[in-house]
């Protein structure tokens, strides 16, 4: 199969699950040999690789910032870079920012702002990009707290209103083979849909040690995956993906309430702050369909899936991490090349990476004029994996209007060195953990 044709055909199918894709003049609409110039905020490993996959997507794509806040974060990021995209870097020094409030001289410098920083503060970065009038690539979740993701919806409609690309890091939303494959259960294939299981079973991870002399607010950025105010709970910063897919079925449809359980079995050290080991929810819907989700980071000997399984009257899709895709009980073969597993077996083979899929529809559209917005599904994802956390954190039902309207804000509107921590340890160095049953609901 042509390459090309392939891709052509993707963006075509991608486009009928954009949230709003239009042909309307915007911000940036120029000719291909004209430079795009974008910026990397939140240098960590994730950032790193969406800026070099923003890279890739063109080149006349040209890195002319970088920001993190985190010593030689941002600098680290910047070599890595160069030595992969050569000639399309130009960030003089006086463009590796290191204050958080310089987000403000980046935006000054920039038509397409990519955050990479942890979800705590995304709300206010991708609300402060959207006003500077500049296209954005974020990842997810775009928020931790309900507050966030009201912020972001709003953001969201401003993005409308200015004819600005918002691309998510969802990228399962991206890919041909999904994209595919949801397609046929919205075109009824396995018939109306009664139950969904959704699963990231996988392996744990270590807290980070405390520096001597380290003040709590730095701990607390540099080991910031286990503080729910900066990650929202590995129930969202990893699990949103499984439930954006369940989303994207549905879509857009949102559980009506969610009842769960959740606590910390073996991560349970100080330098794990706040977050809990396992999740265990279940979505209800008004039509009465239902969404089993799991995700637990135990690792040893546990039961490990990455994977998505939805069933209906007439039969069942799995959607497996691994690229084992198959419809009532048929594997079904990738796109160019799918591998044999065995006598009359296929499965999956992902030629086409949807991370880079992702970078290369967003510039694209950028250079064409067209918009695709994907801030919307987003954070309404971002939003149900906060109503599991809720349920699974207080062992409640947790409706979702309650989770809506929630008055919980965890993130400090101004972060800096000096701001004063959300949370802090007690004088054992023990930080306060959600106790199912004990902790209501805010």
């Amino acid at each position: 199969m042509n390459p090309s044709a392939t891709r052509r055909d993707f963006l075509s199918t991608a486009s009928k699950s954009a949230v709003f894709l239009s042909a309307a003049t915007h911000a940036f609409a120029a000719p291909k040999d004209e430079d795009i110039r974008i910026a990397l905020i939140g240098c960590g490993g994730r950032g790193t690789g969406a800026c070099s996959q923003a890279l890739t997507a063109g080149s006349t794509i040209k890195l002319v910032a970088l920001l993190d806040p985190l010593e030689g974060k941002a600098q680290a990021a910047l070599d890595i870079l160069k030595t992969k995209h050569e000639g399309q870097i130009d960030v003089p020094p006086e463009h590796v920012f290191t204050g958080f409030q310089d987000y403000k001289k980046v935006f000054d410098l920039v038509d397409v702002v990519l955050i990479g920083t942890p979800p705590g503060p995304r709300p206010k970065l991708f609300e402060e990009a959207i006003k500077a009038g500049k296209h954005v690539f974020m990842e997810k979740p775009v928020a931790t707290d309900a507050a966030g993701v009201r912020r972001v919806l709003a953001a969201a409609e401003e993005a409308k209103r200015k004819n600005l690309n918002v691309c998510v890091g969802l990228q399962r939303r991206y890919s041909p083979n999904y994209i595919k494959m949801i397609d046929r259960i919205h075109q009824g294939e396995i018939g109306d849909l009664v139950c969904g299981r959704v699963y990231w079973n996988g392996t744990s991870r270590p807290g980070a040690d405390r520096q001597p002399g380290e003040s709590e607010m730095h701990y607390q950025i540099r080991n910031w995956y286990f503080f729910t105010w900066m990650s929202g709970d590995h129930i969202l910063e990893q699990h949103c993906h499984n439930l954006d897919v369940a989303n994207w079925v549905m879509n857009g449809k949102m559980p009506v309430k969610a009842t769960g359980q959740g606590g910390r079995q073996v991560r349970n050290k100080r330098e794990n702050g706040t977050i809990f080991d396992h999740h265990t929810v279940e979505f209800e819907y008004d039509t009465g369909f239902r969404l089993l989700s799991q995700c637990c980071q135990i690792g040893g000997k546990c039961q490990r899936e990455v994977a998505e399984h939805f069933h209906g009257v007439k039969g069942r899709v799995s959607l497996d991490n691994s690229g084992k895709f198959s419809i009532n009980g048929q594997m079904i073969g990738g796109q160019r090349g799918a591998a044999t597993t065995g006598p009359g077996k296929r499965r999956t083979v992902f030629k086409e990476d949807p991370y880079q899929l992702e970078h290369d529809t967003f510039f694209e559209n950028i250079r064409t004029g067209k918009v695709r917005i994907d801030a919307d599904y987003a954070a309404h994802t971002t939003m149900m994996g906060i109503m599991g956390r809720m349920a699974s954190y207080t062992g409640q039902i947790i409706t979702w209007e309650q989770a809506m309207n929630s008055k919980e804000v965890l993130v400090p509107e101004v972060i800096d060195w000096d701001t004063e921590p959300p949370v802090k340890p007690d004088a054992d160095g023990w930080y306060p953990v959600a106790i199912p049953g004990t902790t209501m609901p805010v």
